[in-house]
């Protein structure tokens, strides 16, 4: 059961063309990453797919009841203004969430003490997994992620996808995961897509992907990808 479907998509900024016509699916509990340096127009296909954008043409299907979206600047999307705990409390209130604001940092690795402080209290990899809580408040089937850890260090980086892998799995979620790196997508991703300049470029299977790829960007992306 697909929960995205977007076919032959294209989306414009006056006479540019961000996005030239590209097609992908998201099945129940997948990962696909849309991986491109920026200005490829990866980001611009996931404001689309909330509506933050409009397609010039193509077709979208949403299959899935609810989705939700990460972004980078996780310190910057939170309210300096209000603790976490009463963050969490006012979009558990419109949601309407079975969960509570504590259960909700439960699921994301945070204690409960968290709930007491600001954003500007904690550290990137906390305030990145609040942001996570958060759109899990809405109970998504589908999360967008767009460049959730390119403003952490490498081993909080780890983390982050290492708990959006426990929610895949845990909660049967689906995931957009967009990034610039294509070594933060190798081992999280069932599938990759690879943009340049609005056109994927090398799209498929993950391993295939890193195994055969078919463009030369993809393999300029890959010669940066450290090997152990």
């Amino acid at each position: 059961m697909n929960l995205i479907e977007v076919e032959d998509l294209r989306v414009r900024y006056g006479a540019f063309e961000a996005v030239r016509g590209v097609s992908f699916t998201i099945g129940k509990g997948e990962i696909l990453g849309i991986v491109g340096e920026s200005g490829s127009g990866k980001s611009t296909i996931a404001k689309t797919l909330i509506g933050l954008e409009k397609p010039f043409s193509g077709r979208i299907a949403i299959g899935a009841k609810s989705m939700q979206m990460v972004f980078q600047d996780a310190v910057g999307s939170l309210n300096p203004k209000l603790k976490v705990g009463s963050a969490l409390a006012e979009v558990v209130k419109v949601a309407k969430s079975r969960r509570t604001p504590g259960e909700l940092l439960e699921m994301v690795g945070l204690s409960p003490a968290v709930l007491d402080q600001y954003p500007r209290e904690l550290s990137g990899g906390q305030c990145q997994r609040v942001s996570v809580a958060r759109a899990l408040a809405c109970t998504p089937e589908v999360l967008i992620a767009d460049e959730p850890v390119s403003a952490l260090d490498v081993s909080v980086q780890a983390r982050i996808l290492n708990l959006l892998r426990q929610l895949r799995r845990e909660l049967g979620l689906s995931i957009l995961l967009i990034a610039h790196d294509l070594a933060v997508v190798k081992n999280v991703c069932d599938d990759i897509a690879v943009m340049e300049k609005g056109v994927f470029v090398d799209q498929g299977p993950a391993d295939e992907v890193f195994a055969n790829p078919q463009s030369a960007y993809t393999r300029k992306l890959l010669s940066a990808v450290p090997t152990i």
